[in-house]
């Protein structure tokens, strides 16, 4: 009996917990459980952050840094606007907006929570106009909004602890964040630091991207074009089932479905 009442405990502190850690994606209105505080993620992603522009070289082209800053710049304040016109001027406080170009020939770009955005040199070869950047830049930026570093860590403590021990695991989270934000962020690992988000995150942020783009005067339909050079000018492939990123074909197709409402409602 004693033993049934401990589980049933547990397991009814766990229900409350989760229903007491969820939120909603701006945009999407998908629901998500987040079970990490805003402050303790800032402040793991910002010691992160910091560590890898330490050691990270930035771009000495000027013409590219500045189209990076430019579009950034401008998507965010879109994004801002947005979120302040749909009663979430609360969110605004948590970003602080950065945008660097560095050194580096990998085809990629990452944000971390509160706003870091880092595009890298080898992406810029595929970049062929403001717009096209814009691409990049609103799907980073998305992943930010959706907070869905927040909800990979909070994935992280539901698999690593299991409901039997999710009160103590919750209770010591602080102790713990930095080993869970190592995971999820994944800064230093062997395929650069972009977060590691399961495909619903990436297709998330791709519609969301699209979306902020837009709003910021910026053209979406170039993206069809883009995801097919990104597209052309990947490695071998894995399947999809074995990714974290939805194939190139449900990535594009998926966009095109998208594109019409996205131009006639935003």
């Amino acid at each position: 009996m004693k033993k049934l009442i401990a589980i049933l405990t547990v397991t009814l502190t766990a229900v409350l917990l989760l229903l007491a850690g969820c939120g909603s994606v701006p945009v999407t209105g998908r629901r998500q459980v987040l079970l990490v505080s805003d402050q303790e993620v800032l402040s793991s992603s910002l010691t992160q952050y910091n560590a890898y522009m330490k050691s990270a070289p930035k771009s000495t082209s000027a013409q590219q840094s500045a189209m990076v800053t430019r579009v950034g710049k401008k998507i965010a304040a879109a994004t801002e606007q947005y979120l302040k016109q749909n009663g979430l001027a609360g969110e605004v406080k948590n970003f602080a907006w950065e945008f660097n170009l560095v050194k580096d020939p990998q085809v990629n770009a990452f944000c971390m929570p509160g706003g870091k955005i880092v595009v890298y040199e080898g992406l810029m070869e595929l970049v062929t106009s403001d717009d096209e950047l814009a691409v990049v830049i609103g799907h980073e930026v998305a992943h930010a909004v959706a907070k869905h570093s927040n909800e990979r860590m909070s994935q992280q403590i539901l698999a690593q602890y299991g409901a039997r021990i999710l009160n103590r695991s919750l209770s010591q989270k602080s102790a713990a964040m930095q080993a869970i934000a190592n995971q999820v962020y994944g800064v230093g690992a062997q395929y650069g630091v972009m977060l590691p988000f399961s495909r619903k995150h990436e297709s998330e942020a791709d519609y969301m991207g699209l979306i902020f783009m837009r709003m910021a005067g910026y053209n979406p339909d170039v993206a069809i074009n883009f995801w097919k050079k990104m597209s052309a000018g990947g490695s071998a492939k894995v399947p999809e089932r074995m990714s974290t990123h939805p194939s190139d074909t449900r990535r594009i197709g998926d966009i095109q479905k998208a594109l019409p409402e996205i131009k006639s409602k935003y």
